[in-house]
């Protein structure tokens, strides 16, 4: 059987297709032991995540594995066939390499795939379909994704905008852990910043929207505090960090108030993340001293720069890879002589047995003891030589050649002269 990958990536299918092969949690390991039960398939696990439905298996017949994906979700083949990408052997072993390091991702280097992937590991563990070169091919993968992340910089700068408000935060106080925090607005991205901003446990969060039920929504998620948005210019001056998204065509949050809020907090400093289109901070707040005012397009600057130096890693990350798929592809190499080698064993054992037994009836008739010691060596030297001598005697030109530099090889024999 041959090891083989194929599925759909966001690079390969649009949307309406990728979630129309995407595997729900509860199905996975049904489908699982329905693939290896009924077609010609050894071992088998299934990744599906939003951006991607992926097969790794072992087969002697990609085409029907392929036939079975697109039965399984009632979708023609010709129309599966043209979003798929189907990888054997090195491919597949690199491929699932990079996309554990995080290389065929929306984002670059994002984590989140790796938890996925070991995730997908475990339900085909316990469906019973990850054997020997599966289970060989994800350690072995998980091993050069750690490697990675660890000797290159892939993962390690700001590429969104909430974490980089995040990382500038870490860069002004001494942690996110100790200040308090008012997200002013109640939309996608103020959802985001503070799911970023709360796993880093920061003293106080308070949420302030227009309306109040979405703001209290968040801080029941987030374990925080809501009030109205009219309430915010009492409030502000007890927050260190101020981040700011509402749909508002005018500046909410002025000099003056900030100004006030500064005499307040005796000068102690603030960070204002503005990440609002009209501006919800008006620009002269920026100048005061003691506060850090960014706007989307200062954030926008960081998050390219974690892009770029991202980008700049990969060189690195795919060198980490190839040594990874050469070394896995050794030891799968190495098990297509485990047959030859048992065999060679087995032989050889039939022809020591030959002889011990030999040797127990001459000793049985009481032949000097030396004496069958010498004929066991020579009947197990004679029958281990005699099928290569054979072949050697038989073979002509360069069939001979090859023997005659295959024994030497075998045998350690030193060449002449």
């Amino acid at each position: 059987m041959e090891l083989i990958a194929f599925g759909v990536n966001h690079q390969t299918a649009p949307l309406a297709i990728r979630e129309q092969v995407a595997f729900p949690a509860a199905d996975l390991q049904p489908a699982l032991r329905d693939l290896v039960g009924r077609q010609p398939v050894g071992e088998a696990a299934i990744i599906s995540t939003c951006n991607r439905t992926e097969v790794y298996c072992a087969t002697t017949e990609p085409a029907q594995v392929v036939g079975w994906l697109a039965q399984h979700h009632g979708l023609p083949a010709d129309r599966l066939q043209a979003s798929l990408y189907q990888l054997p052997r090195e491919r597949a072993v690199s491929h699932v390499f990079r996309v554990a390091s995080g290389l065929e991702s929306m984002v670059i280097g994002e984590a989140q795939i790796l938890g996925q992937m070991k995730q997908a590991v475990r339900e085909a563990e316990e469906a019973g379909t990850l054997g020997t070169v599966l289970h060989k091919l994800f350690q072995q993968t998980f091993s050069v994704a750690k490697e990675v992340r660890t000797r290159t910089e892939i993962g390690a700068n700001s590429v969104s905008l909430a974490a980089a408000a995040v990382r500038v935060a870490e860069g002004i106080f001494p942690s996110v852990a100790g200040q308090a925090i008012l997200f002013v607005g109640a939309g996608e991205m103020i959802e985001l910043c503070a799911a970023h901003f709360c796993a880093r446990a920061p003293k106080r969060v308070t949420f302030a929207n227009r309306t109040l039920e979405k703001s209290q929504a968040l801080a029941q998620r987030f374990s925080a505090r809501s009030i109205p948005l009219a309430e915010v210019p009492d409030h502000i001056a007890q927050h260190d960090i101020v981040v700011t998204c509402t749909a508002s065509q005018l500046p909410i949050i002025g000099k003056g108030l900030i100004e006030r809020a500064l005499r307040s907090r005796r000068h102690r400093p603030m960070l204002i993340v503005d990440l609002a289109v009209p501006r919800d901070v008006e620009p002269e707040v920026g100048r005061l001293s003691n506060v850090f005012l960014y706007t989307v397009d200062d954030l926008g600057r960081i998050v390219q720069e974690g892009v770029d130096q991202r980008r700049a890693a990969v060189g690195a990350a795919e060198a980490i890879i190839t040594a990874g798929v050469h070394d896995f592809m050794h030891w799968l190499q190495g098990r297509r002589v485990v047959p030859a080698i048992r065999a060679l064993r087995e032989r050889a054992e039939q022809l020591r047995q030959h002889e011990v037994e030999r040797a127990a009836k001459a000793l049985a008739r009481g032949d000097d003891p030396r004496a069958v010691l010498e004929s066991l060596s020579q009947g197990l030297t004679n029958k281990f030589l005699h099928a290569p001598t054979r072949a050697l005697n038989g073979a002509d030109g360069e069939e001979r050649d090859q023997l005659i530099a295959t024994l030497g090889r075998l045998y350690a024999i030193p060449k002449e002269g």
